[in-house]
């Protein structure tokens, strides 16, 4: 029990650092895509922006308004799908998906995320879980919207 309650404040350490300082909150002029979030439960909203080398994600970036969930979750989301291929970024995207809404059970497979771990209490929370995959449907909406070699051209 001492464990969990110390996971527990590893966790909100994490979260509440990352929405001090977000790591890749900036706009990126020479972006490939992009895509708008918006919660309008909460009020939050912000902009991602990826720049594609390839299939590469060779620079991630958001910028917005949100509560401390919604940044933190971009700014972990810009750290974990940076310098990842496409694929890649998809499949971290459908594991945090899985770990928000609390329908990750395999614990090998929350720990493969690493620091996206902190974001599993918010499956405690439902009205809280738009907040942590706000920016995560934003990057998959802009990926989606991509062309796979793209370069260079902002879309929305």
């Amino acid at each position: 029990m001492a464990d969990d309650a110390a996971l527990d404040a590893l966790y909100q350490e994490i979260i509440l650092d990352h929405y001090r300082r977000p790591r890749n909150f900036r706009e990126l002029p020479e972006a490939s895509c992009s895509a708008d979030g918006k919660n309008p439960n909460c009020g939050d909203a912000l902009t991602v922006w990826l720049k594609f080398d390839g299939d590469l994600v060779s620079d991630v970036s958001f910028q917005g308004v949100g509560c401390a969930i919604s940044k933190a979750s971009a700014s972990l989301m810009t750290q974990a799908v940076k310098g990842r291929s496409r694929d890649e970024a998809a499949v971290i995207f459908e594991k945090v998906h899985r770990l928000v809404t609390g329908t990750e059970t395999d614990a090998a497979t929350a720990k493969e995320l690493g620091q996206l771990r902190a974001l599993a209490g918010v499956a405690k929370f439902p009205m809280r879980v738009k907040c942590a995959s706000l920016a995560w449907h934003a990057l998959k909406s802009a990926m989606d919207g991509a062309e796979p070699a793209a370069q260079g051209a902002a879309t929305s």
